[in-house]
C-alpha cells in the first residue's frame, strides 16, 4: 500500500475508535458508519477534516453533523432492514447514505435545493438505490409517503412537529432535536403508541433551527 492510503486506512481507523469511545456501540450502525465513506459529502477547504469527529460547514450556511451524533441518532432510531424512514434535512446527504445500510427505504427531504441536488449525485455515485430525495419544506413531511416506520430530523424544532408526529406509524419511532436555537438544545425519542407518544430525552445537542418554507435556491 502507498503511504497515502496508509494515512487514509489509519484515520478511519481512529475514526470507528471515536465512534466507539463516544458511544456508538451497535454493531450494523459502526458497519454501515465504516462503509460509507464521509469523505464524498465534505466539499472544499474543509475536504481535509473528512475523519474528525467534529461538524464541519458546507453550503447553504449548513452543516454536515458531528459523526459521533449522527451514530447515536441512527442508533437510538433503531431501524430494521424492513423500515421505511423519512429524514427531514437532507444536508450533505451523510446522514441517509448511512441510513440507507439500515432501512428499506430512505425519503429525504430538504428546503435547499442545492443539497438535494449535490446529495443525489453522490447517492448516485456511490449507489445508494434507496434514497429519494425530495425539495421540500420537512416540517409538513411527506404526506404522500407516510406513514413512516421511522423519522429523524437533523434540526431543531421548538416541539416535536405536529404534521410529523402524525406521519408516524403506531410503534414507530421519531428522533428530532428540541429547543430554542440559541440554547442547549435536548435530543428527544418520540415512540407512537396505541394512545398516543412516549418521550425519551436522550441527550443534550446543538443543531440549526429547523424553518419553515424554501430556500432562496429551492
Amino acid at each position: 500500500m502507498s503511504d497515502d492510503t496508509d494515512h487514509i486506512a489509519e484515520r478511519k481507523m481512529q475514526f470507528l475508535f471515536a465512534l466507539r469511545s463516544r458511544g456508538v456501540t451497535d454493531k450494523a450502525v459502526l458497519t454501515a458508519m465504516e462503509k460509507i465513506d464521509r469523505g464524498p459529502f465534505i466539499r472544499g477547504y474543509f475536504s481535509e477534516r473528512a475523519y474528525e469527529d467534529m461538524p464541519l460547514p458546507i453550503a447553504c450556511g449548513q452543516t454536515i453533523s458531528q459523526p459521533s451524533v449522527v451514530g447515536l441518532m441512527t442508533q437510538a432510531l433503531k431501524v430494521s432492514n424492513r423500515d421505511k424512514v423519512l429524514e427531514v434535512g437532507t444536508g450533505s446527504g451523510y446522514q441517509a447514505a448511512i441510513l440507507s445500510q439500515l432501512a428499506r427505504r430512505v425519503y429525504t427531504v430538504d428546503r435547499h435545493k442545492r443539497l438535494v441536488t449535490e446529495a443525489s449525485e453522490i447517492f448516485r455515485d456511490l449507489d445508494l438505490t434507496n434514497i429519494t430525495a425530495i425539495t421540500a419544506d420537512g416540517s409538513f413531511g411527506l404526506p404522500d409517503q407516510a406513514p413512516f416506520d421511522r423519522i429523524i430530523v437533523t434540526a431543531a424544532a421548538e416541539d416535536p412537529p405536529g404534521p410529523l408526529l402524525a406521519q408516524l406509524k403506531i410503534g414507530g419511532i421519531m428522533i428530532v432535536p428540541v429547543g430554542q436555537s440559541d440554547t442547549v438544545q435536548r435530543l428527544i425519542r418520540v415512540t407512537r403508541t396505541e394512545i398516543g407518544f412516549d418521550y425519551d430525552e436522550l441527550r443534550p445537542v446543538r443543531f440549526v433551527p429547523l424553518v419553515e418554507g424554501l430556500g432562496r435556491d429551492g
